[in-house]
């Protein structure tokens, strides 16, 4: 068994909390793959993500998770022994544009590794402050 190469819907149909409400839409943003069976009890059926850093092949641990771009091309590759069991979901950012998520992962991991070094001096501080401004400037809530 394999999965063919695809990119995920742009929109997933969640059903209402409120029992007979309409379903509520999600913009799926990130795609997330959970693996539930050890990796030795199967061959093959690797988790191929090609995106703009290129291709790369998972097939974690049982109870680990993979989180990527849901606009990147992905497929799984043919299992030829054993059975593998995994769950899919999306996520919805409160940040819709996928550079600008990218941006603040980027600005957060550089004010986390400063912040480490020199502690919250005046120029962490003020980092802090446009990263938070940025958020509030692109996120929807």
């Amino acid at each position: 068994m394999a999965f063919g190469s695809h990119v995920d819907n742009a929109i997933r149909m969640v059903k209402s909390s409120l029992g007979s409400a309409a379903p509520i839409r999600v913009r799926t943003d990130l795609s997330a793959t959970l693996f539930l069976t050890d990796p030795a009890a199967y061959d093959g059926g690797e988790l191929v993500i090609e995106d703009t850093f290129g291709t790369h092949k998972v097939k974690l641990p049982a109870g680990d998770l993979v989180l990527y771009s849901a606009t990147s091309r992905h497929h799984v590759t043919e299992i030829t022994r054993g059975s593998r069991w995994c769950s899919f979901f999306w996520i919805q950012s409160m940040v819709q544009d996928e550079a600008a998520r990218g941006m603040l992962f980027e600005l957060d991991t550089a004010i986390q590794g400063l912040r480490s070094q020199v502690g919250d001096n005046e120029q962490v501080v003020s980092l802090t402050g446009l990263y938070h401004n940025l958020v509030r400037r692109w996120a929807q809530t």
